[in-house]
């Protein structure tokens, strides 16, 4: 997660390089004195079910670890659910995943390290029973952005499967903070150390972005073709995969429009904050990647911070003019980056429980009130993917402004 709008990478780098000498943390659960987070609750009609699955494209060599003959990567399911009330909830993040997020995320002037991590539980009852009675359920996938863990947009994906589809968030190991394998295996980001060699050179830093985003598309088609095999069985006549969309945060938006560019399975997709261009500012043109400059002809939703626009992301203007599907861009009113995170439930009990000040606040996650922001994510988001995934009606949410949502101001 980025609070910081600037680089996918950089903004990981700033912060992640010194905490790598100077912080540490115990993956031990549950330590007494350390803040338990909650995540909000959900708004659809269905309980949640999860699992989760380790995935090994045996096609490819890591491209972070060459010694690795194959690419290794983690995702979660969330699905409708029933009976789900005997199940355990699902913990947002295991152990591993936990301590390396204390260590390395990009919070600023955030006691993360006072936090526990592994304390928080989602609404997601771990194997619980599907639902059978809605199938087959549109598939929506999730990225995060750069250095976050899949578990960071809990509180949207959450509340999308409780709505009846089904999430699938995916983990790019070696970029996320921490990725935990079965059996207690953990592999940790390697951005810090990659951005450390190739600063200052600006040649070399664009080639870190451009790589980083060629992983992350590998991995989502990767996703797509390996998810009908890998479908416990229980799941299996449950997913629709003619029907599939993508979202995500920062580089996972920028992740979810490059992958519907390059892959015709994807029929919508969703960039909450991302930049579409391989630069370190997101005011500055040029460096456009594929998608920005030949736009797309299947509907996507642009969602950005208060001040991301045409006039201000050079590389969304470009997608912009370049596209003939249907498309819309909004902002929330008095949005930050990282407002499209899990930060925007985290940050205000954080701020609660040590005194931080109005402007750490602020700086992370913006002025919009928490609970209005989350409210419109949720439904603008349940909205286009209702309208192209589903062809249901959405009250014209997408179409202008709105009197439940004054926060949403569409781009003109």
């Amino acid at each position: 997660m980025q609070t910081r709008r600037a680089a996918m990478l950089s903004a990981v780098a700033a912060v992640t390089l010194s905490a790598i000498s100077t912080r540490t943390a115990s993956a031990a659960p549950h330590e007494a004195g350390l803040l338990r987070l909650t995540l909000p609750a959900l708004t659809g009609p269905h309980p949640v079910g999860t699992v989760s699955l380790r995935l090994v494209d045996a096609s490819r060599s890591d491209p972070w670890i060459t010694s690795q003959p194959y690419r290794e990567l983690m995702i979660s399911i969330r699905y409708p659910a029933r009976a789900a009330g005997a199940y355990p909830t699902a913990p947002q993040m295991l152990p591993g995943e936990a301590a390396g997020f204390a260590a390395l995320n990009s919070l600023t002037d955030v006691p993360s390290d006072q936090v526990d991590w592994s304390a928080t539980r989602t609404h997601a009852r771990e194997g619980a029973p599907v639902d059978r009675d809605g199938r087959p359920y549109p598939v929506v996938c999730y990225s995060p952005g750069a250095g976050d863990p899949r578990s960071m947009g809990t509180t949207l994906c959450d509340d999308l499967a409780s709505r009846g589809y089904v999430v699938v968030t995916l983990d790019h190991t070696y970029d996320a903070t921490a990725v935990q394998f079965p059996g207690g295996r953990v592999e940790r980001t390697v951005l810090p150390a990659e951005f450390a060699k190739a600063y200052p050179d600006l040649d070399r830093i664009t080639a870190l972005l451009q790589k980083t985003m060629a992983v992350r598309v590998a991995d989502t088609r990767f996703l797509l073709d390996e998810l009908p095999i890998a479908l416990p069985t229980d799941l299996r006549g449950t997913l629709d995969l003619d029907r599939i969309g993508m979202f995500g945060q920062s580089a996972g938006g920028f992740t979810a429009l490059q992958a519907m560019h390059d892959d015709p399975r994807i029929a919508a997709a969703a960039d909450l904050d991302g930049v579409l261009a391989y630069v370190q500012d997101d005011s500055t043109p040029g460096n456009l990647s594929t998608v920005a400059a030949d736009g797309l002809d299947r509907p996507f939703l642009l969602i950005g911070k208060d001040g991301d626009d045409l006039g201000t992301v050079p590389s969304w203007d470009s997608l912009w003019r370049h596209s003939h599907g249907w498309h819309r861009g909004l902002t929330l009113h008095g949005a930050e980056h990282a407002t499209y995170t899990d930060a925007e439930a985290f940050i205000p009990q954080i701020a609660h429980r040590f005194g931080l000040p109005r402007r750490t606040v602020v700086e992370n996650i913006g002025t919009i009130a928490p609970r209005r922001a989350i409210n419109a994510e949720r439904a603008c988001l349940a909205a286009f993917f209702d309208r192209w995934l589903r062809g249901r009606g959405d009250e014209a949410l997408l179409d202008g402004l709105s009197d439940r949502y004054p926060e949403v101001r569409f781009f003109s």
